[in-house]
């Protein structure tokens, strides 16, 4: 999967992909952050708020097949590369 930012002056535009598919824009970005994980140990949080072991985990392990699955690596990745903090004011309460 690849992180891909565009920054352009106040306006901030995200394009992620895996493989050759376009999985999303910024409309997806701040869907995934504000999503909540559905199961297991974190059920309720926020997957921006999800701790980095539990991604990594999963990354090792695998991701879930369809959206959450897309959703977990995109967040995965926004750790990975610190990005983690200049999303944080997207997260709805």
């Amino acid at each position: 999967m690849k992180l891909l930012w565009h920054l352009d002056g106040t306006n901030m535009t995200a394009k992620f992909t895996l493989g050759e598919n376009v999985l999303g824009d910024k409309k997806a970005l701040i869907e995934a952050i504000n999503q909540t994980m559905p199961f297991g140990k974190y059920t309720g949080r926020k997957l921006l708020q999800l701790p980095e072991p539990y991604l990594v985990w999963f990354h090792g392990k695998g991701f879930p097949e369809g959206k959450l699955g897309q959703q977990l690596a995109l967040i995965y990745e926004v750790k990975l590369n610190g990005l983690e903090a200049m999303l944080q004011p997207l997260l709805h309460e």
